[in-house]
């Protein structure tokens, strides 16, 4: 389901890059830099939109730093719509992203990954991807079968959180 994005060195401020190490996570790709994210990391980080500021933040709960955060990096679009995480404090968020990597296939990404951020119960920020079913074109391209959520975070569905 996407275990990775890649966005454009250009695309991230200085003072984000310092102040989250984010040299260590610097490649090169056909001569442009870019950074990546991998949930496979260490310390798996997400950038995310919030209240119009870039922030990079916690991706998932897969090393179980929290006891009561499901211990994954991503949430069904359906889970959110049947109120799975109603009563979490979560609010939907904006990924953005260059390239995405999914079993080995980085693709290029148009749009933003759609995300929920949810507090932890220290209050530190948890990112989650949200997914859906995989169409048959992303099936056949990274062989899963699901597949981020696409766009800008939707104003009219806030209510689902």
């Amino acid at each position: 389901m996407c275990a990775g994005i890649s966005l454009a060195w250009s695309e991230l401020p200085t003072e984000l890059i310092g102040r989250h190490g984010l040299y260590r996570r610097a490649h090169e790709r056909g001569g442009e830099r870019e950074v990546q994210f991998l949930f496979r990391d260490r310390k798996p980080r997400l950038p995310v939109w919030r209240d119009g500021r870039l922030q990079i933040v916690r991706w998932g709960n897969a090393r179980g730093q929290s006891r009561f955060l499901p211990r994954t990096g991503w949430t069904w679009l359906s889970t959110i719509n049947e109120g799975g995480w109603r009563n979490s404090r979560a609010i939907l968020v904006d990924i953005p992203a260059t390239l995405a990597l999914e079993r080995g296939v980085w693709y290029r990404v148009r749009q933003e990954i759609r995300g929920i951020l949810v507090p932890d119960e220290r209050g530190i920020a948890v990112a989650y991807m949200i997914c859906e079913p995989a169409s048959h074109y992303y099936q056949v391209m990274t062989r899963s079968d699901r597949m981020p959520v696409l766009g800008p975070v939707w104003q009219s569905q806030q209510h689902l959180l």
